[in-house]
């Protein structure tokens, strides 16, 4: 079994495994798909480890996708130079942003826009600090969730973010995450369809006389439909790591897993159950119970519920195991589980031998 741990008996649980083989390969197919490394925009949000940013980019990826102020810092902290922050930054925020730039002054930071408002605010915080806040627009193409939508105002919109003197916009910010048809070419179609729009807004923008802008389109399920359109860049993160989730989903997209959780059986409390060390502190729960973790050296089971630190599984086999087995699953969702858990275990050549820090699950580092 690929996934088995040599010295698992050292392991504590549950913990956070990382095979750092099976990262590389995810690394260096995603690069395949986008057919360049130069077009991606790799999303942290997934790994957050500084560990694994150099691994990527080490493979030649240099520009990098953030959810946070925090994880945009882990990628300058690991030697990146080059980070999109994927909000639109308000409040407090739009200083740290300014103090980031202040302590990381070689380091590209963007952050996304949707309204003049908020436009206005960063143009005089940054004029204050003689600095251009560097931006991209963003564009609700249906998912609803951000970004400004295409209608007969956007034009004016982006304008303004040209014109404005402490403020340089430089392209398109385009997340269609609401596209996730099992199938390809239905998703494709869909993907297509949704970029209809976003295609007549770039010949507006051009038309005005204002200079092409960059477009940073979707993540994991339009990877590959993106990265079958011509000047796109591209934008995945759960890729780096893969879940149960998607594996299931996008069968075209072959990803390995590289991230598994280890728990161990703690309890056999009644005949035909099973207690393990995996409560709900320990995998991502915002799904279901029936899509949270797969086990993967468990069989005919069911996992019946979770408590914080207990989870409880009835199981066929109740004979054969033992209180004290080691059990991997892997998550149904990676990203909020990763999150979990301040360091993980890296996997290599069936052994564990260093812990890594997920840094960036962090609301703060240093700034």
């Amino acid at each position: 079994m690929w996934f088995s741990i040599n010295n698992a008996n050292e392991l504590d649980s549950p913990s956070l495994l990382i095979y750092k083989e099976r990262v590389q390969k995810n690394i260096e197919q995603m690069i395949s798909i986008a057919g360049s490394a130069e077009r991606l925009f790799t999303h942290v949000k997934t790994n957050k480890m500084p560990e694994i940013v150099k691994m990527m980019l080490a493979a030649g990826i240099t520009k990098f996708k953030c959810a946070t102020i925090a994880e945009a810092e882990m990628v300058a902290i690991a030697g990146g130079k080059h980070a999109l922050i994927s909000h639109q930054l308000v409040g407090p925020k739009i200083e740290r942003l300014v103090k980031l730039r202040q302590k990381y002054p070689d380091v590209f930071f963007a952050s996304l826009i949707d309204s003049a408002e908020i436009a206005d605010v960063h143009n005089d915080i940054f004029g204050q600090n003689k600095l251009v806040s560097d931006v991209f627009l963003d564009v609700n193409n249906g998912m609803n969730r951000s970004g400004h939508e295409l209608n007969d105002q956007i034009l004016d919109l982006y304008k303004k973010l040209s014109n404005l003197s402490h403020l340089k916009v430089h392209g398109l910010h385009v997340y269609d995450g609401h596209l996730r048809a099992s199938d390809f070419n239905e998703r494709k179609k869909e993907c297509d369809a949704g970029f209809v729009d976003v295609k007549h807004f770039l010949e507006a923008i051009e038309a005005a006389g204002l200079l092409k802008p960059i477009v940073i389109a979707g993540g994991t399920p339009a990877f590959t439909s993106h990265a079958l359109r011509d000047e796109t860049y591209c934008s995945p993160g759960t890729c780096v790591l893969w879940d149960w989730g998607y594996g299931d989903k996008l069968s075209e997209q072959n990803f390995e897993y590289a991230a598994l959780i280890l728990t161990r059986v703690i309890s056999k409390p009644k005949h035909g159950i099973i207690t393990v060390d995996m409560g709900h502190k320990a995998v991502a729960a915002e799904n279901p119970i029936d899509k949270r973790i797969r086990f993967l050296n468990l069989e005919n089971y069911e996992l019946l519920g979770q408590s914080e630190e207990h989870g409880v599984i009835a199981v066929k086999d109740w004979d054969s195991i033992k209180v004290g087995d080691v059990i991997y699953g892997v998550p149904y969702h990676v990203c909020p589980t990763v999150n979990l858990y301040d360091e993980a275990y890296i996997v290599e050549n069936e052994e564990v031998k260093e812990t890594w820090q997920v840094l960036g699950r962090k609301r703060k580092i240093s700034i």
